[in-house]
């Protein structure tokens, strides 16, 4: 028989090592050299490595005492997922670029194993290891936040790398050649979310304000619009979710004061209002996409992740452009009707999984994180465009209501768990 576990050197450990996963993953997704090979190599490499860790920190939790006694919860939401990918890849047989399609399947296929076994550690730890307390909340904001501190250390060491020049060089935003400022954006407010339970649970408060400020400021540096809603949207959600009066009060003093500061460097210093109306121009490019480009192939699209016969789509009167800014419109253009309405039916179920998952804080949780990337989706990558990490919160959203514990144990398990755990009562 085994001796007892330290349940806090157990938490601490598995704690860095989920840690690392999702903030290496994270880093996975971003432009870190101008030289495309490293680039690629980097990206490739780094996501796949995290993926194979995930798979091992799975099991090392299993080995440290748990039983991997889970049954499908919300079937239906990880099933059309997969149905997306299995229309993505039947399309490589229309697709007019195969190469480029096979390679965005193949990743969102390898971030979809990934939040498998990512989240399913979670069930574990929440499970078999109750007294670990390590929250994937917790885990998500402070991995994002590593990433976010490299952007705010960058900008005072070499602004010019990591600030990116817009408006003919007027305006200056968080992000520079190695992230779009608006997925960085969308990043930040996913943090600050999930920052948020920490202040639920009382969790070190004084620290997490000020990750959260710190995280704010970069979060105005991007100067994306479509973030700073998400994060209004995500406080005010917040407020009228919480019965915490102090909190409350908190919440809607720093909005307050904060929303002048956002309007006046965002939403005006940033551009005129034909240009804020016209969404930077693309609400002319979605016209001409859906007008001139969706009837050519209206039923099956053009292939995964391609939006014209060529690598660009041009309208008679708009710029060229190779992805929609718009997630939405980009599933309609490479996967057709067909592609969208099955897109349709996976957000449904995955939604109302989310409203009727019994945890009321994981409830919150979803939900919360669920609003900045739908935010984002409307005007860039989004979870059903090009490889993002937008996809991969996703996707975690996705398994994190898929799993139900199943407290049936087979006679081989409870054998597992006695010599494993004898702490642990098992029934």
């Amino acid at each position: 028989m085994q001796k007892q576990l330290d349940i806090e050197k157990f938490s601490k450990k598995i704690y860095l090592i989920l840690t690392i996963i999702m903030a290496v993953k994270i880093a996975g997704f971003f432009t870190w050299s101008e030289n495309v090979a490293i680039t690629r190599v980097f990206k490739v490499f780094s996501r796949i490595m995290m993926t194979i860790a995930a798979y091992y920190a799975f099991k090392y939790i299993l080995k440290k005492g748990g039983v991997d006694s889970f049954k499908w919860n919300n079937v239906f939401s990880p099933l059309l997922y997969g149905g997306y990918l299995l229309l993505g890849f039947i399309s490589f047989m229309w697709s007019t670029k195969p190469s480029h399609s096979s390679l965005q399947w193949f990743m969102d296929l390898e971030s979809f194993v990934f939040c498998y076994y990512y989240m399913k550690s979670f069930e574990v730890l929440e499970v078999f290891f109750p007294k670990a307390n390590v929250k994937f909340y917790h885990i998500l904001a402070n991995a994002s936040f590593l990433i976010i501190l490299i952007f705010i250390i960058g900008l005072m060491i070499a602004p010019d790398e990591f600030y990116r020049m817009t408006h003919g060089g007027e305006e200056a935003r968080l992000g520079g050649y190695m992230m779009n400022p608006n997925e960085l954006g969308m990043l930040c407010v996913v943090s600050i979310c999930c920052y948020i339970f920490n202040l639920y649970r009382n969790h070190r408060k004084v620290w997490t304000i000020i990750k959260i400020l710190l995280v704010l400021y970069a979060l105005i540096l991007t100067g994306s619009r479509s973030s700073m809603i998400g994060f209004l949207l995500v406080v005010f959600f917040h407020i009228r979710q919480s019965d915490n009066i102090k909190l409350k009060l908190a919440i809607n003093v720093g909005a307050v004061f904060s929303i002048p500061v956002i309007v006046q460097t965002i939403f005006i210093k940033q551009g005129d209002v034909e240009e804020v109306l016209s969404m930077t121009g693309r609400l002319p490019f979605w016209t001409a996409l859906l007008n001139e480009g969706l009837p050519r192939e209206p039923w099956f699209g053009f292939g995964f992740m391609r939006i014209a016969y060529k690598d660009y789509f041009k309208g008679v009167h708009t710029y060229a452009g190779q992805m929609t800014h718009n997630t939405f419109i980009q599933v309609l253009m490479n996967l057709g009707f067909v592609g969208f309405g099955l897109v349709l039916l996976q957000m449904i179920a995955t939604i109302r999984g989310f409203l009727n998952f019994e945890d009321k804080e994981k409830k919150l949780m979803l939900l919360g994180i669920l609003i900045p990337i739908i935010i984002n989706s409307f005007t860039e990558f989004g979870i059903f465009g090009e490889t993002n990490y937008g996809i991969l919160f996703y996707q975690l959203l996705i398994f994190g209501i898929s799993f139900k514990y199943h407290p049936i144990l087979s006679r081989s398990e409870k054998l597992y768990l006695r010599r494993t755990r004898p702490d642990l009562s098992i029934p």
